[in-house]
């Protein structure tokens, strides 16, 4: 997969974890993107770890779902830094 896939792969997927994961997520398109690239990157390294495939093809639904998978992670632990960081002020 090529470098601008990736990067539309990890805005798409960031994009689909924010819809997902319930309450207010107050970042713009940039950080939707780069949590979404490191997202894909992490759903790819567990996927190859844990199920032997990672990212191979822009329009294959492993790849999809291990990228959505990964955002999904990154958001909840951004989330957890972010509110806990927010909290004490």
């Amino acid at each position: 997969m090529g470098f601008l896939a990736f990067l539309l792969l990890g805005l798409i997927a960031g994009a689909i974890a924010k819809l997902i994961i319930p309450g207010k997520q107050n970042i713009g398109w940039l950080m939707t993107l780069v949590l979404g690239v490191l997202g894909a990157l992490l759903g790819g390294w567990l996927g190859s770890v844990l199920f032997g495939t990672g990212l191979e093809e822009f329009f294959d639904l492993s790849t999809w779902l291990l990228a959505i998978g990964g955002a999904i992670i990154v958001l909840l632990i951004y989330g957890a830094i972010v509110g806990r960081r927010g909290r004490r002020a």
